[in-house]
């Protein structure tokens, strides 16, 4: 009986996939071979791969432009990225080639975008739209930029007294946006999400502060289902919801003509990930279409804001497992080179699942694992895919000369934030190496190093050792 481990992957999913194939016996991403980024650069190491990025937006466009083609929709389709998703350089650089509009989320992110077009990435005619709770110094910053010429800031109301604050600080007529919260899903622990202005007030709120304001045209209705676009009942009620504030706005500020959906496209966890791309678009687009065709008013630009879809699947993180620990009959542990806990937050904070693949021995025989992180912690752990309970990994002898080399992919959104990058991790674990890989004007890839593995002495000399 054949127990290679190449033929659970063949027999259970589709393989070679998208993004996914094997040369021989090793593993290849996105047309990248990985074993030799590990023989030259070792392991552990974050990769991301910058051409994904690129691919990811070019399919959300193209979707989305097909649609308003064929359906007559005269609204335009603009597409930003949420910079609060990764707000390394080297996305954002990759992003802006591809046309697409920013959103921020924090008093920071407006200094990212004076930097960017300090370095002349944007120009002022770019489309900033500013959302999430503002504080002080966020309206500040946000007044600044409108303030010095920013003509398409568009600041997104999160509640009734901010509008305060901007009339306060800012000079010129502007472009503004309110947000109306969306009710949950039945299984969160509350009913309506802390964002956003309540939706019973958001019209009355608009008809007494904008309606006579000569300072601020009512410009974006913009609205965020936090569990993502899903073909589900309570995603297309909240759908409907908000195409029918947007329809009571609408009739009362003319200004209005822009609906923000949010984000929320989901990306592959999993070789057996199914979504239908194209038919939510079309869904989307016809709804809101069909809603305005029935009250006879213009239909409005659609927004996105893409973060995790844009990034998400253009990373990887790569461990050596280091030893195999046999803890008693029925349970073996691969350990591997670094903390999950640290590398992989959401796998541990939210159980967030990844695509996790074998770097090499496809054709090993294969069995049931655990997968333990260098840290003292007891949830340093990872032991299950999205679709199984449990994880099968090929199996391998202590005295093989090759070690086992595993991947998670599609890790590119939110970790390197939320585990805070290049600071202090959990046991004093250093943040791997991360390594950029891209391709020239030839088609040839380039890899370089983004940055080093950090030392003990990084660590030291931000807890305050001399």
């Amino acid at each position: 009986m054949v127990n290679r481990y190449f033929n659970l992957i063949d027999q259970t999913y589709y393989f070679p996939q998208d993004g996914f194939d094997l040369e021989k016996d090793k593993l290849v991403f996105n047309g990248i071979p990985i074993m030799p980024l590990i023989e030259k650069y070792g392991t552990p190491f974050k990769m991301t791969y910058l051409p994904k990025i690129g691919d990811q937006i070019k399919k959300a466009k193209n979707f989305f432009n097909k649609s308003i083609k064929t359906m007559d929709y005269k609204g335009k389709y603009v597409y930003c990225y949420c910079t609060k998703c990764c707000h390394f350089s080297y996305v954002l650089e990759e992003v802006l080639q591809h046309g697409v509009q920013l959103e921020t989320s924090s008093a920071f992110d407006i200094d990212l975008i004076l930097n960017l077009y300090k370095n002349g990435k944007i120009d002022k005619d770019h489309i900033i739209v500013n959302n999430g709770y503002k504080t002080k110094q966020y309206i500040h910053n946000i007044a600044n930029l409108i303030n010095s010429g920013f003509k398409n800031v568009i600041p997104v109301l999160d509640n009734k007294f901010e509008l305060d604050h901007f009339e306060e600080l800012i000079q010129r007529k502007t472009k503004i946006g309110v947000r109306v919260a969306t009710e949950e899903e039945p299984k969160f622990e509350f009913y309506t999400s802390r964002l956003g202005i309540r939706s019973s007030e958001v019209v009355q709120f608009c008809k007494d502060r904008l309606k006579k304001n000569k300072k601020f045209e009512l410009y974006m209705l913009h609205f965020f289902v936090d569990t993502g676009i899903k073909d589900s009942t309570y995603y297309w009620g909240e759908l409907k919801k908000g195409i029918k504030t947007y329809i009571q706005l609408k009739k009362l500020f003319p200004t209005l003509t822009a609906l923000n959906i949010g984000g929320g496209m989901p990306i592959r966890n999993s070789l057996g990930f199914e979504y239908d791309y194209k038919y939510m678009i079309q869904q989307i687009v016809q709804m809101v279409k069909e809603a305005c065709d029935e009250d006879g008013i213009h239909e409005p630009d659609i927004f996105t804001e893409f973060g995790k879809y844009t990034v998400g699947e253009s990373g990887a993180t790569i461990f050596s497992v280091l030893e195999q620990k046999q803890q008693n009959d029925s349970e073996i542990w691969y350990m591997v080179d670094n903390s999950l806990m640290n590398t992989l937050p959401d796998s541990w904070g939210i159980a967030e699942r990844f695509i996790l693949l074998p770097i090499n021995k496809w054709h090993n025989d294969y069995g049931r694992v655990n997968i333990g992180g260098l840290s003292c912690d007891n949830s340093d752990y990872y032991n299950s895919e999205a679709q199984n309970q449990q994880l099968f990994l090929p199996m391998y002898k202590r005295d093989d000369k090759e070690p086992l080399y595993l991947g998670f992919f599609h890790t590119g959104a939110y970790q390197d934030a939320l585990s805070g990058y290049g600071g202090i991790k959990h046991c004093l674990i250093p943040s791997p190496k991360h390594i950029l890989v891209d391709s020239d004007e030839n088609g040839n890839i380039v890899d370089w190093i983004y940055s080093e593995e950090q030392t003990s002495r990084d660590m030291l000399q931000i807890l305050g050792y001399k």
